[in-house]
């Protein structure tokens, strides 16, 4: 436990005094944020930001699992500071999508192409880490015989039959694909992705100690063995979504607005993958349509506008994705920020509450 508090702590830190750092160094390179034309007015103030600001994330988030194992071993000879597979591979899908982001970042930046990556390139470079993933997280049987992943369908534990490796792999990759952009769409102001993020963390730091303590490794202690979650390595996990909880609330302290860093595609398609991690390695994968919900509304919001002008010539919306509709009906970009994570943080709260109903229901 002492792992998740120290990994927090240390990854907020290392956002609080890094991200300004990284802000001078972007500043002085002159790697400036785009901005579209066809967008909001109030958003031209905001071109030559820095952007790539998601490396002070990913960084941190790294040092502080290290980092943290380290310090609990040192104060704790019995403490277990060996990383887990299931925390290596969701660090490494995290820094693998990062790592697309910022060829994307660098090419609209240094290159001055404004699309970035071409898109089969973009599209894949995400498949080429999406599958390392899901392919890896299958392996690295435990002495219970369970991977980081499984090939059965999960909502706040596995269900059904098996679909297989390839259909999991397929199944593994939309959920990567779908999260970040849908992360991606919904970094379109100030803070808005970061603090939703933050909330989605929070919510696996504690999916992951409540696995960890109904873990089935502890059916011989728990009331009711037959309730217990087959998760490789929950508590593991609940460190990984400390450090990320930590991370992006110190970074959210110089992205919120007015913000003096964007996270770019650097910082948004490695959170997207991370969440989907997350959520495949502590099987919760339909879950997470629920605890991420304002994402998969923001994309929602998208796939409508394009589907109604598409067959209609219509559009839904004002502008797409959502929060533009709103501040082109006259909200502030506060106001959209605050009301989308009271949104986001209802979604937390529901996605927690059916957590614990199921757990719950089989007591």
């Amino acid at each position: 436990m002492k792992q998740i508090l120290f990994s927090g702590v240390i990854g907020l830190f290392l956002t609080l005094i890094g991200t300004p750092l990284l802000i001078k160094l972007l500043a002085r390179k002159g790697y400036g944020q785009y901005i579209r034309d066809d967008g909001p007015r109030e958003h031209a103030s905001k071109r030559g930001t820095p952007t790539m600001g998601g490396i002070a994330f990913i960084l941190a988030t790294v040092i502080a699992y290290f980092l943290a194992k380290v310090i609990t071993s040192s104060l704790d000879s019995e403490a277990d500071a060996t990383p887990t597979f299931s925390g290596l591979l969701v660090l490494g899908l995290m820094v693998g999508m990062g790592l697309v982001g910022f060829l994307d970042d660098y090419i609209k930046i240094v290159k001055r192409r404004s699309l970035g990556l071409r898109a089969k390139a973009k599209m894949a470079g995400q498949l080429i880490v999406g599958i390392a993933f899901a392919v890896l997280s299958l392996q690295f049987a435990d002495d219970s015989g369970n991977t980081p992943a499984s090939t059965k369908l999960s909502f706040i534990t596995d269900f059904g039959w098996s679909i297989g490796p390839v259909l999991f792999v397929v199944w593994a990759l939309f959920m990567i694909l779908a999260m970040s952009n849908g992360v991606n769409l919904t970094d379109g102001l100030d803070g808005l992705a970061t603090g939703a993020s933050v909330l989605v963390f929070g919510a696996y730091t504690f999916i992951g100690v409540w696995q960890f303590q109904e873990s089935c490794a502890n059916a011989q202690t728990l009331t009711n063995p037959g309730a217990c979650y087959e998760v490789r390595d929950p508590l593991d996990l609940a460190v990984v979504a400390s450090a990320l909880m930590g991370a992006c609330l110190g970074f959210l302290w110089w992205n919120t607005s007015p913000a003096k860093i964007f996270m770019g595609d650097t910082g948004s398609l490695a959170l997207g993958g991370v969440l989907a991690g997350l959520a495949i390695c502590s099987r919760t994968e339909l879950l997470l349509a629920i605890l991420g919900g304002l994402f998969v509304l923001i994309t929602m919001s998208v796939v409508i506008q394009v589907g109604s002008f598409r067959l209609t010539g219509k559009r839904v919306f004002r502008m797409a994705p959502l929060q533009h509709h709103f501040e082109l009906k006259g909200w502030s970009e506060v106001l959209v920020v605050v009301r989308f994570w009271i949104i986001q943080g209802i979604c937390v709260i529901v996605g927690l509450g059916l957590f614990y109903a199921g757990w719950a229901a089989d007591k």
